[in-house]
């Protein structure tokens, strides 16, 4: 990991006296170029983010040898174009989040889509309106096809992206007191508003969730509870159905299966979060209560059969809790010092399971799971 760190340039071969090399994180260095066989030598990498950099070109010879590379990302860079067979040496590529240059200073939010054999990029901006871009292949760069209502979406703080009944579709949280919450659809031309879900009640996260079979999506507002909306296959819609509990002031909701059991972490920036059990249609059972002042995120994530979450603070270290399943509950794990964060990712790296934890007043950090055999 070598993130923000003022690097300038990746010379020929830097790193091939680390063949073994599977994941590598570059994010927010002072990169401009990258050239021919820069990461020779790394025939085992499966991971490279080069992200928060400042890449206008990459050479054509720029990936060569990386024949076990999955996962690539550019983000954030200002490459507006790339070399004809660039990709062409990595035969098992699944996912490559190409970087684009936009007007987008204050965006919350970019949400990769990939439907009908095209992709699509989500940018949620606080300031300057929201927008649609497709990868044109033809030249090798997003275009952007659409403006979203600014009308509807004033303060957008959350997009969650789902396909129901083979039509795509996304949602946008909004977090201001004159907009709403809005569900868009996928026709051949682009994404169109397809439903108002939530106006004027200052949302501030959407989780999509399918519980018995029932598409549902899972809406946290600042000024009541989580307001449940279920899929109509009649209305082509969602529909109101209740609210979880009498929790005010969730800040997300996030959800996991134990066995055949479905649960939903709130997370309280005010107050202690909390875990309950789904039960039935609007039936809710308090499992646990966490204590969380000042928590902005709380994460489940599953690293091999261990069911893990992640509860952070602004005021506090992260705590990190394991799932017993004999007991029903979490059990405190583990201390992070993560100072602010604002998510958590379980990143899966061929035998190596990484957790990144983005910060909103520090560096993001990157933690690798390893078990301890104590017996």
């Amino acid at each position: 990991t070598m993130v923000n760190a003022a690097f300038t340039e990746i010379r020929e071969a830097a790193f091939a006296h680390i063949p073994s090399l599977q994941f590598l994180l570059l994010n927010s260095n002072k990169f401009t170029l990258i050239g021919d066989n820069a990461f020779a030598g790394l025939s085992h990498l499966q991971y490279l983010f080069i992200e928060n950099n400042d890449i206008q070109a990459l050479s054509k010879g720029t990936f060569r040898g990386l024949k076990s590379l999955t996962h690539l990302s550019l983000a954030n860079n200002n490459l507006q174009t790339l070399p004809r067979d660039l990709f062409k040496p990595l035969d098992i590529l699944t996912f490559f989040l190409p970087s684009f240059s936009t007007s987008a200073h204050s965006a919350v939010h970019c949400k990769p889509i990939v439907a009908q054999d095209q992709l699509y990029v989500v940018v949620a901006q606080l300031f300057g309106g929201s927008y649609i871009y497709r990868w044109d292949t033809a030249v090798d760069k997003f275009i952007k096809i659409q403006d979203i209502d600014s009308q509807k979406i004033r303060k957008p703080n959350d997009i969650e992206a789902f396909q129901i009944e083979g039509d795509w579709y996304f949602v946008i949280a909004d977090s201001s007191k004159a907009g709403s919450t809005s569900l868009y659809r996928l026709n051949q031309n682009g994404f169109y508003s397809h439903q108002a879900l939530h106006a004027w009640h200052r949302d501030t996260d959407v989780e999509y969730v399918e519980n018995d079979g029932k598409p549902r999506l899972i809406i946290s507002s600042s000024s009541q509870a989580p307001v449940i909306y279920q899929w109509s296959r009649a209305q082509k819609q969602f529909v109101p159905q209740g609210e979880v509990g009498e929790m005010l002031d969730v800040q997300m909701v996030k959800h996991f299966r134990a066995k055949r059991e479905q649960f939903l972490c709130l997370s309280r920036y005010i107050g202690d979060s909390k875990v309950v059990r789904w039960e039935g249609q609007q039936r809710f059972v308090e499992v646990q209560t966490l204590p969380s002042r000042g928590s902005m995120v709380m994460q489940p994530f599953a690293v091999g059969q261990r069911q893990y979450l992640a509860l952070g603070s602004d005021f506090s270290f992260t705590h990190v809790y394991l799932w017993e399943e004999e007991k029903q509950k979490f059990a405190k794990f583990q201390e992070l010092s993560v100072q602010a964060p604002r998510a958590f990712r379980a990143v899966p790296a061929a035998d190596v399971q990484l957790l990144l934890a983005p910060s909103f007043k520090a560096n993001t950090l990157v933690y690798r799971h390893v078990v301890v055999d104590l017996s």
